[in-house]
């Protein structure tokens, strides 16, 4: 079985598929591991370091993929990369498929079986493949960081000689992973944390951090199959914004994590309360390439609105791709662990975890989820 690990080419997109010490681990398992040249360059892994763990580097491309019967990557495929990938080939890979529907649809019509990390289920069985969950965790993380860098004040609380400097006040809309890692971090730097999220069963979650929970009682359930957020109704947007007006125009930071997957971000912030906040307070919005949570939040930009200052980062886990990439490394292992049997590919579909993670096979799309957002994609 060989396995090639290609070097992403997405603009600003620095991590990598597999790292040095998750090769060694697969070519001991007797499998042959093929490394584009340059691959592990962004994250900080030498070609000499694969190289000593086991792994064939090669140079062309072309090379790489002919012989490859299973390519891993970490961003989507450019259109240039799926016409590279041969009939038949497995690709694991980040792929939006509700988002990026059309990219499926070439992606089978070229014969490609296509694994998609973000269609892994959120179970307990899955957790160790949940790639989403593990990039998610470094997001929160970095937007305290990044927030903390740009707020003109203390995080902590300090009583100093010119007198006691009162704690920051950081209000996270959203406690998913990225949500409740940011609420970890800003506990961690001192500041008092608020919490928001339309999902009541994550309010234990947040409370064991250290954080109050703001609770909102909604007249649907907010919760998708599979453990993800879902849409919900203008009615339950509406009735989210009025409750979390007072926190919003109260805090120094606002940090927003609130995304469906294939829909545009539901905007919680307005222009009002960001128009209400005080001079000085930042907003992080990580929902951003989604459309964002705020109203005026601008991808891949700063912008300063009344003095307080919006920033929509992106792809806020590959700036911190060492960890990034060991992390998703041990995904992409433990997904390998349960595809290649025996040295050869099970695709077993009553597997619920290949089952929810194939969205092509066999030149079709196998995901209703993903053919619906076909549909709608071809229709607008």
């Amino acid at each position: 079985m060989r396995v090639a690990v290609m070097k992403e080419r997405e603009v600003g997109e620095s991590r990598v598929a597999l790292v040095p010490e998750t090769v060694g681990r697969l070519v001991q398992k007797g499998l042959t591991v093929l490394v584009e040249k340059g691959a592990g360059e962004g994250a900080f892994f030498p070609d000499h370091a694969y190289e000593e763990a086991g792994a064939q580097v090669v140079s062309d491309p072309l090379a790489l993929l002919a012989e490859a019967e299973v390519v891993l990557k970490v961003a989507p495929p450019q259109e240039t990369e799926v016409h590279l990938l041969h009939p038949g080939a497995v690709l694991i890979s980040f792929i939006d498929p509700l988002g990026r529907p059309l990219l499926v649809k070439d992606l089978a019509k070229r014969g490609v079986t296509t694994f998609s990390m973000e269609m892994i289920p959120r179970t307990s069985r899955a957790q160790g493949m949940d790639a989403l969950s593990s990039q998610a965790s470094l997001a929160g993380y970095k937007a305290v960081l990044i927030a903390a860098a740009n707020l003109p004040k203390f995080f902590p609380m300090l009583t100093t000689a010119a007198g006691t400097i009162p704690p920051a006040k950081v209000f996270i809309i959203g406690a998913g992973v990225a949500g409740l890692q940011a609420i970890a971090t800003a506990r961690r730097l001192g500041a008092v944390v608020e919490a928001f999220d339309i999902r009541p069963q994550v309010k234990e979650e947040v409370q064991s951090l250290g954080a109050k929970f703001v609770e909102v009682v909604l007249d649907e359930s907010a919760e998708a199959a599979g453990g993800y957020a879902r849409e919900v109704s203008e009615a339950s947007k509406e009735k989210s914004r009025q409750l979390i007006h007072d926190h919003v125009v109260r805090a120094d930071v606002v940090i927003t994590t609130a995304q469906v997957p294939g829909k545009r971000a539901p905007l919680l912030v307005t222009e009002e309360m960001v128009a209400q906040m005080k001079p000085g307070s930042v907003i992080i919005d990580l929902a951003a390439p989604q459309g964002g949570n705020c109203a005026g939040t601008e991808p891949g930009h700063q912008v300063v609105k009344g003095g307080v200052t919006l920033i929509g980062p992106v792809n806020l886990p590959a700036s911190m791709p060492i960890h990034a990439s060991q992390m998703y490394s041990k995904n992409i292992f433990n997904l390998l662990n349960l595809l290649i049997q025996d040295h050869h590919l099970n695709l077993d579909f009553a597997d619920d975890i290949i089952q929810s993670a194939c969205v092509t096979h066999g030149g079709e799309i196998r995901s209703q989820r993903v053919k619906d957002a076909l549909a709608q994609e071809l229709v607008t």
